[in-house]
């Protein structure tokens, strides 16, 4: 059975034992339109001719060929034989997949995203271990040169106490701390609350005393009685006050508790006095040096924290407007294409009127001109082959 588009004319033979049911519908492969095919009704078998009805032709030519068709179809249009032969198959439907929308904001907001959120976090991550780093760095350097400091002034002091010695060799270590000109030799001070002192290398009794110190109760005594008074400050301190044992310099930290019950850690350096059994303390509190750090490490805290806070309000904004501009643009893009999908699907069904009114100067501008000028071609061929077959 050989069926004709009524658009476009295009020819195809069909088999009727193939139609299931009543009817069938095909699309023409050229101008997509769809074809609605009937199943031909099947005639009876006519009954066999009667002996008398029989005519013996009479010897003769032979008969000749049948005439040509009526309305032959023209070359341009005849189908090849394997298009009569089988029907067009109309293409499944694609499988779900990601839309244009969902790419688009899969690639251009979500990824961008972790990206922006990923470099601002290892930003952020870097100026706290430089702010540390430097803030480190800045407390070792002062602390090594307020050590430096106080053992220069330990030093100092014990070099005028053994000129002033060698120039007064009357004077008795019982007098040093009431001589008020070897006091202020021996007494200097250091640092803001720090000062310097001379006690004496232990004796044949192994007893550890000072001759010079702002305390006076102290003077001459037993240094090890001041185990109770001290308490759990003692150990510390008398291990930076024996470590001069042997004449050797000697410097250590301890920790003192100051008159209103606080505890703040105490730098001390030892140092011999040239020519005799004498040592020079030279002792301060080491807040004092690091204090101005301190002040500085807290303004540098809040320089940080205002400088993380800014990052994350400019990397939410920045999210922010990613997102508005990532959303705006695909809903405008997948909305032109959908019109121009929708717009294609009523060519391919035979609506060569659809109207095209998509106005871009992008590429979605020249695929809708594509379109436009497809679907007038389309409507040009038909009218041709419309005045040919009439």
């Amino acid at each position: 059975m050989i069926i004709i588009c009524e658009e476009c004319g295009k020819r195809y033979r069909i088999d009727p034992s193939k139609i299931k049911g009543e009817q069938a519908r095909l699309k023409c492969r050229s101008c997509e339109h769809i074809i609605i095919v009937k199943k031909p009704e099947e005639k009876p078998p006519e009954p066999p001719s009667t002996p008398e009805a029989k005519v013996v032709p009479e010897p003769g030519p032979p008969p000749e060929s049948p005439p040509p068709p009526a309305e032959p179809t023209p070359p341009e249009e005849q189908t090849p034989a394997r298009e009569e032969r089988r029907a067009p198959v109309i293409p499944a439907k694609r499988k779900f997949a990601l839309g244009l929308r969902v790419k688009m904001i899969l690639l251009f907001f979500l990824i961008p995203v972790f990206l922006v959120a990923a470099s601002g976090y290892i930003y952020l991550k870097q100026i706290e271990g430089l702010s540390s780093m430097l803030t480190e760095e800045s407390k070792t350097l002062i602390t090594k040169f307020a050590e430096r400091s106080i053992v220069e002034k330990a030093r100092s002091v014990a070099a005028q106490v053994s000129l002033y010695l060698k120039a007064h060799p009357e004077l008795k270590k019982q007098d040093f701390n009431n001589n008020k000109e070897f006091k202020r030799i021996a007494q200097q001070k250091v640092g803001n609350t720090g000062y310097t002192g001379l006690y004496e290398l232990p004796d044949e009794n192994n007893i550890w005393r000072t001759w010079v110190h702002p305390n006076t109760k102290i003077i001459g005594i037993d240094m090890a009685k001041l185990r109770k008074p001290l308490g759990r400050n003692f150990p510390g301190f008398w291990r930076a006050f024996t470590g001069v044992r042997g004449g050797k310099e000697f410097s250590g930290y301890y920790t003192w508790m100051d008159k209103d019950g606080t505890f703040r850690e105490k730098f001390m350096v030892g140092t011999p006095v040239e020519g005799t059994r004498f040592i020079i303390a030279a002792t301060t509190y080491m807040d004092e040096f690091t204090l101005p750090l301190k002040r500085l490490e807290r303004r540098a805290e809040e320089i940080k924290a205002r400088t993380r806070n800014m990052s994350i309000i400019i990397l939410v904004v920045t999210l922010i407007l990613i997102g508005v501009i990532v959303s705006i643009y695909g809903h405008t893009l997948t909305g032109k294409i959908k019109d121009l999908t929708a717009i294609a699907d009523r060519i391919s069904v035979g609506d060569l009127d659809a109207e095209i009114n998509i106005k871009s100067g992008d590429e979605i501008g020249e695929l809708a001109d594509a379109i436009s000028r497809m679907q007038e071609s389309i409507r040009l061929s038909i009218e041709r082959l419309r005045r040919r077959r009439r």
